[in-house]
């Protein structure tokens, strides 16, 4: 089991928890332990399911289980998890949220199914090294994403899930064809002012998108009615190279090398108040907020935010809230996507699975 570290430490390595050893025997055989627990290694098995996908059973659950019964196991769980004890959180929607995940977890802990991850694939052009990162979440603690581009977006996909958004699910999107000019660090401390820039740029992408899209419909239209297939195919790429052309001037200042003084705004709640104070450049984005068990999701407009190589920051406008993200700086062997489609693909499925 790979670990974030402590709430709200970032910048902290990951944690490493065995869960499964296998011996190999003479004549082709093995046996399997379980680690899961605290009294030691115990029977377990393992199933090859697909290709890229294979499921462990622990065969003696009884040695997952605590004498002091379910409290003593929340109680060590929230040590090891959190590094605190349930006296210590005060906040009751904390506490709530804290009991729902260790309910969620210890319901599978005898049975778990491991698929392949790739890391994403890079190219120059990337604003920053694409990888794995710890961010905040607020009363959810620390989770992982995985950060990735896509031509002119940037797209943060949870790797580790919480009771409200699970694994698998597109945290944050980062528009690169509209970065933001943020106000001085005075008028910066103004959420009402920080949130007007926001706002009016996410009614510009709005319109943009409507244009497109009724670009889009009046190419179908023009490909049904016109009797020579020319006359629409020339219409067509003059469009495409418009909107190419757009799209190159807005990623000339994907790159920024200056420096710029950075605060939260007031009133914007941040877990760790340890954030840098200058950032590179901020772009607009979405993030996908919902409520318990994923229901009623939407993407709303917030920040984000470029401090250096290996952190940033997004602003949730809407929950008035900042989650820090911090590099996991670990080498994964045999980890990279053959291609772009496999990586892809992957993504697609891991959605899949998460919806």
């Amino acid at each position: 089991m790979y670990l974030p570290p402590h709430d709200p430490h970032v910048d902290d390595p990951m944690r490493f928890k065995p869960l499964f050893r296998i011996h190999l025997m003479e004549r082709k055989c093995a046996t399997v332990e379980c680690m899961y627990g605290h009294k030691g290694p115990h029977n377990g098995h393992i199933q090859i399911v697909k290709k890229d996908e294979f499921s462990t059973k622990c065969n003696q659950t009884d040695h997952h289980r605590m004498s002091g019964g379910r409290q003593e196991e929340f109680r060590t769980w929230l040590r090891e998890e959190w590094g605190r004890t349930l006296e210590d959180i005060f906040h009751e929607h904390m506490q709530e949220l804290i009991l729902m995940k260790f309910i969620y977890t210890s319901q599978y802990d005898n049975c778990l199914t491991y698929r392949r991850i790739y890391l994403p694939p890079s190219s120059p052009d990337d604003l920053i090294q694409p990888g794995l990162f710890k961010g905040t979440y607020g009363s959810h603690g620390l989770e992982i994403v995985m950060l990735s581009f896509h031509g002119k977006k940037a797209k943060g996909t949870k790797i580790t899930g919480d009771p409200d958004i699970p694994a698998g699910q597109q945290t944050v999107e980062i528009d690169l064809a509209h970065p933001l000019q943020l106000p001085d660090i005075e008028n910066l401390r103004d959420f009402s002012e920080l949130s007007r820039i926001v706002l009016e740029v996410h009614e510009q992408v709005r319109r943009e998108e409507q244009e497109r899209e009724q670009q889009q419909e009046e190419e179908e239209h023009s490909q049904q009615a016109a009797s020579q297939p020319a006359s629409p195919l020339g219409g067509g790429e003059g469009a495409e190279g418009e909107e190419t052309a757009a799209g190159a001037e807005g990623t000339t200042q994907d790159k920024a090398p200056a420096s710029q003084p950075f605060v939260l705004p007031m009133g914007v709640i941040s877990r760790n108040e340890d954030y840098p104070r200058t950032c590179r450049i901020c772009f607009y984005g979405t993030g996908l907020i919902a409520g318990h068990g994923f229901t009623s999701p939407e993407r709303t407009p917030g920040v984000f935010v470029l401090f250096d190589d290996d952190r940033f920051g997004f602003i949730w406008l809407e929950l008035k809230s900042f989650s820090l993200y911090s590099r996991i700086k670990v080498s994964f062997q045999n980890a990279q996507a053959p291609s772009r489609e496999a990586f892809d693909e992957m993504l697609k499925n891991i959605q899949s699975l998460a919806t």
